[in-house]
C-alpha cells in the first residue's frame, strides 16, 4: 500500500512538471512570436523609409544633414536585426527620432505636404509606428509572463534544469526616443 501510494505521488509530482515544462515552452514561444511582430513592424518602416526620402528630395535640397542622417540610421538599424532587444531598442529610437526630425523639417515646404506620395507614406509611416507600439506592447507582455515563470517557485526548477532563461524586455532608454515621430502636416 505504502508502495502504492508512492508511485501515485511520483506521477503527480511528474506530471506536474511535465505540465510546467510545456508552459514554459509555451511562454518562450510567445516571446519569440512577440520579436517577430517587432521585427516585422520594423522591416515595414525600413521599407517605407527609401520611398518617403524620394518623395521629399527635391523638396529638401537645404536639409542635406537630415535625409543622410535617416540614411545613415537606417543602414545601422536593418544590420541590427540580429541584436539584442536593448541594443535594437537604441537603434531604432535613433531612427524614430531623425524620421520625426524630417518630418518636423517637411513642415517648412508647403508644396510637399500637398503632394499625395509624400501624403500616402506619411500616413503609411504614422500607421506603422502605431503597430510597432502595440508589437512592443505585446512583446513586453510575453516577457513578461515568461520571466515570472522563469523565476518563480517551483516552475524556476524545470527552467533552470532545461535551460531556460529570462528574457530582454524592449525598452528604449532615453525619454526623448519614447515620443512617436510627429507626422501630421495639416
Amino acid at each position: 500500500m505504502t508502495g502504492m501510494i508512492l508511485l501515485i505521488i511520483i506521477v503527480v509530482v511528474a506530471l506536474y512538471g511535465v505540465m510546467l515544462y510545456n508552459r514554459l515552452v509555451k511562454l518562450r514561444q510567445m516571446v519569440s512570436e512577440g520579436w517577430s511582430g517587432i521585427d516585422v513592424q520594423l522591416k515595414r518602416r525600413a521599407d517605407l523609409i527609401p520611398n518617403l526620402l524620394e518623395s521629399v528630395k527635391g523638396y529638401m535640397t537645404h536639409e542635406r544633414e537630415v535625409l543622410e542622417e535617416v540614411t545613415r540610421l537606417r543602414g545601422q538599424a536593418q544590420s541590427a536585426s540580429n541584436a539584442s532587444p536593448e541594443e535594437r531598442a537604441k537603434v531604432e529610437g535613433a531612427l524614430s527620432m531623425a524620421l520625426g526630425r524630417l518630418l518636423a523639417v517637411a513642415e517648412n515646404y508647403p508644396e510637399l505636404k500637398a503632394n499625395q506620395n509624400f501624403l500616402d507614406f506619411q500616413n503609411a509611416l504614422e500607421e506603422t509606428e502605431n503597430e510597432i507600439q502595440l508589437s512592443r506592447r505585446y512583446y513586453n507582455g510575453a516577457v513578461r509572463n515568461n520571466n515570472v515563470a522563469v523565476e518563480s517557485f517551483p516552475s524556476n526548477l524545470i527552467a533552470g534544469q532545461f535551460g531556460f532563461s529570462s528574457a530582454q524586455y524592449f525598452e528604449i532608454e532615453n525619454a526623448a526616443d519614447r515620443e512617436v515621430p510627429k507626422v501630421s502636416f495639416s
